[in-house]
């Protein structure tokens, strides 16, 4: 299946003519190299990127082969001149907080020259020249506002939060941030050649998903530790004026927070979500909320004990026939075998038909 016709399925999904999709994972290749040396090296982070999306271009899936400059969390922070620890084997981890003043002249950066956006667009300059037109560059990693302004301030602002005298210090950081976010994300998508408000997004997977109305993604761990009032207040304010630019987008958080995953599907702007922890909650109560606001749940679904993949398709299937999700869903369960995997895959699309 060529890129064209991969894209065709998806939007058939996205306009309510296909059934839902499945992203059926493919076994990967081994690493040549450590992280540490992909993380400094464009072109071995390109290389192995392309390796891990041409193991699934010929697989049965639902999804597009797809590569990013896997720089983690730090990116955006790293930008805006923030210290981070690599060691060899891990993603990076950011470095100390930063001071209120140094913070205020993060809008000074001009973050195209900044020592990581050159990284990722060298790769994605690798990539326009090598590739093939089938495997598809997507965005480095970007974390939300609130994700951002608590990597850069640190725990502190957990404090100013509750205190309101530093309340006018709260807006004026999560300003910066949103700022930067937006820039960030401007420049990613000028070079990736995205004018529309779509895109093709692979969420730290070998393979993705194409947006035609979301312009961005956003990931909003650090929202999980504060109230549902902060989470009304703060939170999603900031996530619908950080997409608002880009049309839509979708959000990802990991861990345990009811209200922020029905507040983040309440919003018009959020048109999909992944859960990184999904088997924290039910998933007919997940289920249930995302088709109530016609929100797509983009997730790994987990699997119950020894459960076999032919009733897993089963299971989750039936559910969304059940609940009328749309769903993208990464099967906890799955065979090895390509024969059974193309079978568990036509069993998915006749369930959700």
């Amino acid at each position: 299946m060529t890129l064209n016709d991969r894209i065709a399925v998806q939007q058939r999904f996205w306009d309510g003519d296909g059934p839902s999709l499945m992203l059926m994972p493919a076994a990967q290749p081994p690493e040549q190299e450590s992280y540490k040396e992909r993380f400094g090296d464009p072109e071995k982070m390109w290389g192995h990127e392309i390796r891990r999306a041409e193991a699934v271009s010929d697989w049965p899936t639902d999804g597009i082969p797809t590569i990013r400059p896997s720089l983690g969390v730090i990116f955006i922070p790293a930008i805006a001149g923030q210290e981070y620890l690599l060691n060899e084997h891990q993603m990076p981890w950011p470095g100390k907080p930063m001071d209120k003043e140094t913070i205020r002249r993060i809008p000074e950066i001009d973050v195209g020259n900044s020592e990581l956006m050159q990284r990722a667009m060298a790769m994605y300059q690798l990539h326009a020249e090598r590739g093939d037109g089938e495997i598809v560059a997507y965005h480095a990693d970007t974390q939300g506002v609130f994700d951002v302004a608590h990597l850069l301030y640190g725990d502190e602002i957990f404090y100013d939060m509750a205190d309101g005298d530093e309340w006018a210090w709260i807006e004026e950081l999560m300003t910066i941030c949103l700022d930067l976010y937006v820039n960030v994300s401007n420049r990613l998508r000028a070079e990736l050649g995205q004018q529309d408000s779509s895109m093709i997004h692979g969420h730290a997977r070998p393979q993705g998903v194409y947006f035609p109305t979301c312009g961005v993604r956003l990931s909003e761990d650090t929202a999980i530790l504060i109230s549902p009032e902060m989470i009304d207040e703060v939170i999603i304010p900031y996530i619908e004026q950080s997409i608002a630019p880009f049309g839509a987008g979708f959000v990802h958080f990991c861990g345990y927070h009811e209200h922020l995953y029905e507040a983040s599907c309440a919003s018009k702007t959020v048109h999909a979500i992944d859960l990184g922890n999904n088997e924290m909650y039910d998933t007919r109560w997940l289920f249930e909320r995302a088709a109530e606001t016609d929100t797509v749940l983009f997730t790994p679904i987990a699997s119950l004990e020894d459960e076999k993949w032919p009733d897993y398709v089963n299971r989750i299937g039936n559910l969304v026939k059940e609940t009328g999700v749309r769903a993208i869903i990464s099967p906890a369960v799955c065979p090895t075998e390509k024969s059974e995997c193309e079978e568990m895959l036509g069993r998915w699309h006749e369930l959700t038909s």
